[in-house]
């Protein structure tokens, strides 16, 4: 079971070292994860043998408090937090304002006389040295107040066994007031006895105005880095901000606003222009341009139809749609990106495991050299105060906050940068790994290539216009539910042509089809069905075949007799993709396209896009030994892919990144989602991790270097040879400095933007890739068309033929849908045979079993089995 608490009374990186470790020791927790920066903290454990109270428990013997947090309060976490934080920065404002009040006549009379500034008389000179005293304990007694939880949180860790910054905090400030009392009774001591030079030289070292400003500085520490920390989960509050507070329902006939608590799936929204969609859903009706940007990163609105998902937070620019809600609350996909943020930014990346190992060690360590430090200067002949001074010094300069603060911070600001651009990492660890990758694996099907068939090509038979051709060809083909057929229709559509419904539409087995338009009867196909219809191709043969070599499928159309021309259809590469692949080969990373197409069309979009390597001809169990045999040679992979069959391979890989519209199986088998699908976010996913791993580094850097001149200087090393010798105050301003540098670096972050390469010549055409296929051997990159226009010979070399037996199909509909669900694969045609509950499977290119098992159980029927 896994359970998220919320911690309290953790303060520094030592605190979250000691409550995970006290966790961690508790019989049945197997994974503990505490975060310091958002003071929570994920167990998982076996309910059999532990439970919640008993986490809570271990939780409270170190020294610190827990709550378990239930469902409802998991969900909107950052909300939550947003009060608390709140609350603290207004504690820490009224607390240093106080100490300051009262800090800065503390320092004048305790400092004034050395900077040349007039002191009232009744607090000069030796015979007023008790009042001079005696008045700065009364002024430092409420900055004592103020700072008290330091005292109470720092001496607690201490009779805990486990000090943290609090405790040296409470122990350097602490044994600043007790010298002080002590020199206030000296001092009365002495002028008791009529000494008042001792009384004098007590009154120069009290150390009240030292505890006074350690205090007074460390609050102003907290109280800057409390604000910084806040912006640095800035990116999840505008994402929670973006969710509307309200929405309008259809309910009987009338619309009705409701608070958006009381949306539920089934619901039939209405969204007008320049309001947000309240919930996840589908356009029932209308239309709209919608703005996406605040969720995927996209400039661009989306163009919304009636049968559309729409997301919930995103804004209507312009119409107006009835939405059925399908996905609310937690379901959202606004919640779930939240959650996903969180998450990330809440996980502990590798790199932090060092400074966890430090911290844990780092107080108790720093109490021994404050110790050991006073008691060598008193060996050495020094006065009390001054190796008091020392010791004083050396706890109040040392910071494990900074420590515990450089992963973090960074991480958190990183992924909330990422999630602003349509990035989510789902895991700290896997944006460490990305920044790592130096070979990106890439499925070709709607991650380079659009996904979906497009016109590419008209060329009309002489003697023929263009546009008549377009019009026979699509009208025909309007009956035809094959996606090349519709890539025709839909252009059509595009052109503002008027189509014709079709009379006497057949298909001619593995051929084409014909059809009659306007009492003329149209053939779609092949050249050996145009010849079959009495038309020779002629010209339009070669021309086929030169768009073949392109990776794209020549249709040729005839009707009487005549050549009326053909038409090419390609899934053509996405715009960016080219730049994207550029890109990555400009920051060191070579790309390997992967896909089941055959070699011709893997080559032809390898060539278009600058790809030097292209693996062909695979399944997906095929893609997955392929990452694997890459990572065999030494190379960090990650793969990008959006279907089901790209999930083992995603699954394998170093770092999975899924494009976000792909599907659900993929987006939970990758470690980060590219939610604009678009390949340019692949390379700016690996560039903002290589912009976090290296401010998580000079972070770390400052954080050791820091203490490794601090501690030294503080304890006076430099002081036999050079003087040098650190003033406690001065201190207790570095210790608190320290960790703001860490978090203001850390928000450096939010800048963060991407560089891509120039879109003018972004892919370089004269690479011819090198062609391979899963047995090893080279493949042809430029040998027999594989279109409808092909070879006879070559076709045949590659078919393959195969039987599955199907239950549930009982008439002639069942048998329709059946061989409608196979011919949608691509090169697949597919007969059924009632009688023997069959379908006879012609495949012109590989389709593994998986994914034609899948098409018939999709289509609602039972596969028994496939030979």
């Amino acid at each position: 079971m896994k359970q998220a608490f919320d911690v309290t009374g953790m303060t520094c990186s030592a605190c979250s070292a000691h409550v995970e470790k006290a966790v961690r020791q508790t019989e049945g927790v197997s994974a503990v994860n505490v975060n310091l920066l958002q003071n929570r903290m994920q167990v998982e454990f076996d309910e059999k043998r532990t439970d919640a109270a008993a986490i809570v428990r271990a939780v409270e013997q170190a020294g610190y408090g827990a709550k378990p947090r239930g469902e409802e309060e998991a969900a909107p976490a950052a909300k939550m937090r947003e009060a608390p934080a709140a609350a603290e920065i207004r504690s820490l404002r009224h607390r240093l304002i106080v100490s300051l009040c009262f800090l800065v006549p503390l320092f004048y009379l305790s400092m004034g006389h050395m900077m040349g500034l007039p002191i009232p008389a009744f607090f000069s000179g030796a015979e007023n040295a008790f009042a001079l005293a005696l008045t700065e304990l009364l002024l430092t007694i409420p900055i004592l107040y103020e700072g008290r939880a330091y005292f109470s949180r720092g001496f607690k860790t201490l009779w805990h066994r486990a000090p943290n910054m609090d405790a040296l905090i409470a122990i350097g400030s602490g044994a600043a007031v007790v010298y002080g009392v002590y020199a206030l009774y000296a001092i009365g001591f002495a002028m008791g006895r009529g000494n008042l030079h001792t009384a004098h030289s007590f009154a120069m070292d009290l150390y009240f105005e030292s505890a006074g400003m350690i205090l007074t500085l460390i609050t102003c520490g907290k109280f800057l880095e409390a604000r910084s920390r806040g912006r640095t989960s800035e990116a999840i509050a505008m994402l929670l901000d973006l969710a509307p507070k309200t929405a309008v329902l259809l309910r009987d006939g009338a619309e009705v606003e409701v608070p958006i608590a009381e949306v539920r799936a089934g619901d039939i929204a209405v969204v007008r222009s320049g309001q947000r969609i309240p919930a996840d859903g589908v356009v029932l009706s209308g239309s709209a341009a919608v703005d996406e940007s605040a969720l995927t990163g996209e400039s661009i609105p989306a163009e919304k139809q009636p049968g559309d998902r729409v997301t919930g937070a995103t804004v209507t620019e312009a119409g107006y749609m009835q939405i059925e809600v399908q996905h609310t609350g937690e379901d959202s996909t606004l919640a779930q990106i939240v959650r996903l943020v969180e998450e990330a930014g809440g996980s502990k990346a590798p790199i932090a495991q060092l400074a966890d190992r430090v911290s844990a060690i780092f107080v108790p360590t720093v109490i021994t050299i404050a110790v050991i430090t006073g008691i060598i200067w008193l060996i050495l002949g020094q006065t009390p105060g001054f190796a008091l001074a020392r010791a004083i010094a050396v706890l109040v300069i040392s910071c494990p906050c900074a420590l515990g603060l450089a992963t973090p911070t960074a991480i958190m600001v990183g992924t909330g940068r990422g999630a602003q651009q349509g990035i989510l990492y789902k895991s700290a660890e896997s944006l460490q790994a990305l920044q790592g990758v130096n070979t990106v694996v890439l499925d070709k099907t709607g991650t380079v290539t659009e996904g979906k068939p497009r016109v590419t090509d008209i060329l009309p038979a002489e003697g023929v216009r263009e546009e008549e051709l377009l019009h026979l060809a699509a009208s025909a083909e309007r009956a035809s539910e094959h996606p090349l057929a519709r890539a025709i229709t839909e252009y059509a559509a595009e052109k503002g042509l008027t189509l014709t419904d079709p009379d006497g539409y057949q298909l001619a087995e593995g051929a084409g089809i014909q059809a009659k338009v306007n009492g003329k009867t149209v053939f779609a196909g092949n050249p050996r069905q145009m010849q079959a219809a009495g038309a020779e191709p002629g010209e339009l043969l070669t021309r086929g075949s030169a768009l073949s070599e392109q990776g794209k499928t020549p249709l040729y159309f005839s009707e009487g007799g005549r050549m009326l021309g053909l038409i090419a259809v390609a899934d053509t590469i996405k715009p960016q993709s080219a730049r994207a692949v550029k890109t990555l080969r400009q920051m060191g990373i070579d790309t390997v396209l992967l896909t089941g197409d055959n070699a011709r069309t893997a080559a032809a979009i390898g060539r278009q896009a600058g790809i030097r390597r292209v693996v062909a001809e695979v399944l997906p169990a095929d893609k997955e030994r392929t990452v694997f045999g890459l990572q065999q040679e030494g190379r960090r992979v990650a793969m990008v892919g959006d279907g089901i069959n790209d999930a083992p391979a995603l699954a394998r890989a170093d770092v999975g990144m899924a494009i976000g519209a792909g599907t659900d199986i993929a987006i939970e088998a990758a470690d980060v989602v590219l939610m604009r699908s678009d390949l340019l976010d692949a390379a700016g996913a690996i560039q903002l991790s290589r912009a976090v791993l290296r401010n998580i580094k000079e972070n770390l850097f400052w954080a050791f270097i820091y203490n490794m001149i601090g501690i030294p200087l503080a304890a006076g090393v430099f002081f036999p040879l050079l003087g040098w010798t650190l003033n406690p105050m001065f201190g207790a301003a570095a210790m608190s400095l320290s960790s703001v540098c860490v978090v203001s670096n850390a928000l450096r972050l939010r800048g963060f933007s991407p560089h891509f390469a120039s879109e003018e010549k972004a892919a370089e055409p004269a690479i011819e890739p090198e062609i391979s296929t899963p047995a090893g051997k080279a493949a042809p990159t430029a040998a027999c068309p594989l279109s409808a226009g092909a070879d006879k010979t070559q076709k045949e070399e590659n078919t393959m033929e195969k039987t599955m037996v199907i239950e549930g199909m009982m008439c002639a509909h069942c048998k329709a849908s059946v061989e409608k669900a196979l011919g949608a694969l691509d090169g697949v045609t597919a007969k059924v045979d009632l009688e023997k509950k069959s379908a006879h499977i012609t495949m012109q290119s590989p389709v593994s079993d998986e994914t034609l098992l899948q098409a018939v159980k999709d289509a609602g029927y039972e596969p028994v089995s496939l030979a």
